[in-house]
């Protein structure tokens, strides 16, 4: 199985000591008609109980509850020494996130980039077994705090900018989805930042997981950088991460969350409206998820599609108070 670095972070950083993985929270996105109780009684598990051991099983049963078009069931640690697993639901008429076919095309990256990729995974994999996490984003890519993964990233914008033609054809085309996913990964480090926006922005909608999350940090890195340095020429366009906000997975949800945590801090009325008429719901429900890490970019940007100011939306999550907050957003609802 092929792991993306996400995959690497939590897998290395926080896995628990050889045992069954039990649930600590359990929640769930996507329910409007379909009610909690009747995916936890498809589900058979509860806080507590072991991580159901299939997947596929688990999500064949909800998807046999009358209105259901899939389900998706994603585990993320950690809760304490227990996961974190989420159900997410896509019901029938709901908002939809459409994803590309794949590509069929027999292209693969320069042995230069493979090369210089696998050792930044090998040293990835180690920083998140010492608990070595934090990144820097100023440069409008990532440059991790472990200074020997720092090392191997620094050597990329010099081989991103040397073969950029390949890696562009590769993320847009290639067959092999650890090949776009590497693509995606280090095109993100070319000196241009500007040319390589509408490169990320496509592989957003990628039928690939992994492809999609480094698409989509990167793309969190340029946000960064265009907030940072608005005569940057980057403009990342947030169309597609409102998108994101109704996608069955919920790592889709997260890293659109936090691009659009960035994004939206100029309160933009386009942005604010889109996001008003096509997520608004699904803000909602992401804004209650019980783990608050989780649930504050949700928050964030739901104060703001309200029209609430940045130091109100700050004090009533101090006070625990989120339902202010979505009462104001909810008011704001298109008729």
């Amino acid at each position: 199985m092929r792991l993306t670095p996400i995959c690497f972070a939590i897998l290395g950083a926080t896995m628990l000591p050889a045992q069954t993985l039990r649930i600590g929270t359990l929640d769930f996105y996507g329910l409007h008609k379909v009610t909690e109780s009747q995916v936890r009684k498809a589900l058979g598990a509860k806080e507590g109980d072991a991580v159901p051991a299939s997947k596929g099983d688990a999500e064949d049963r909800i998807d046999r509850i009358t209105g259901i078009v899939q389900s998706h069931l994603e585990v993320v640690c950690c809760d304490g020494n227990q996961m974190i697993l989420y159900v997410g639901i896509e019901e029938r008429g709901a908002p939809h996130f459409e994803l590309r076919e794949a590509p069929t095309s027999d292209l693969h990256l320069p042995e230069e980039v493979s090369s210089v990729y696998r050792q930044f995974l090998d040293r990835f994999q180690a920083a998140g077994r010492r608990g070595i996490g934090d990144e820097d984003l100023t440069q409008g890519h990532s440059l991790l705090a472990d200074p020997a993964t720092r090392a191997v990233q620094e050597m990329f914008p010099s081989v991103a900018d040397q073969h950029l033609a390949e890696i562009r054809a590769v993320l847009r085309s290639a067959a092999d989805e650890a090949e776009r996913s590497a693509a995606a990964y280090v095109i993100g480090y070319a000196t241009k930042k500007s040319a390589i926006v509408d490169d990320l922005q496509f592989a957003l909608k990628d039928p690939d997981a992994g492809v999609r999350d480094s698409a989509a940090r990167n793309l969190m890195a340029l946000s960064v950088l265009q907030r940072l340095h608005p005569d940057s020429g980057v403009k990342v366009v947030p169309t597609w991460f409102i998108e994101m906000l109704n996608s069955l997975s919920w790592s889709d949800r997260d890293r659109a969350l936090r691009a659009l945590a960035v994004l939206t801090e100029s309160r933009d009325a386009s942005t604010m409206e889109q996001l008003r008429t096509r997520a608004l719901d699904s803000l909602v429900e992401m804004a209650r998820w019980k783990v608050l890490n989780h649930a504050l970019p949700a928050y964030i940007v739901l104060g703001r599609v309200a029209g609430v100011p940045e130091q109100d939306i700050q004090d009533a999550w101090s006070r625990g108070d989120r339902q202010t907050i979505i009462s104001a957003a909810l008011k704001k609802k298109p008729k």
